[in-house]
């Protein structure tokens, strides 16, 4: 069964940082532009940041300059770094292809920006 499983969310205080991980269950994946998603109760969800299967990236404008996406082919995993979180970045995190297929959605984590 093919699953894209996220993991790293935690409770944190505007200003913290936590790494994301969200690791696949299979290698077809390494040729895809994967993706980061959140989504807040009552809103759609939206893209945070993509990286192609080269390494490019690219983030929307609210994250620039403190999220960072990578990711380590070897292991399956794409990663997303978040520094100096806002209380505006509370939300589930999900990852998926980008474009997202409905097939690959999994139960995200939980980011919870608050002091």
């Amino acid at each position: 069964q093919v699953q894209l499983v996220e993991s790293g969310g935690g409770l944190v205080q505007p200003g913290g940082s936590l790494r994301l991980s969200c690791t696949a269950s299979t290698a077809m994946f390494r040729i895809y532009t994967m993706a980061w998603y959140r989504q807040t109760p009552g809103k759609q969800r939206e893209l945070v940041a993509s990286i192609s299967a080269a390494g490019s990236t690219t983030y929307i404008n609210s994250v620039k300059g403190r999220f960072t996406i990578s990711r380590d082919n070897a292991k399956d995993t794409v990663y997303l770094q978040m520094n100096n979180l806002r209380r505006e970045d509370t939300a589930v995190y999900y990852c998926n292809q980008w474009p997202a297929s409905p097939r690959y959605w999994g139960q995200g984590t939980q980011v919870t920006v608050s002091s």
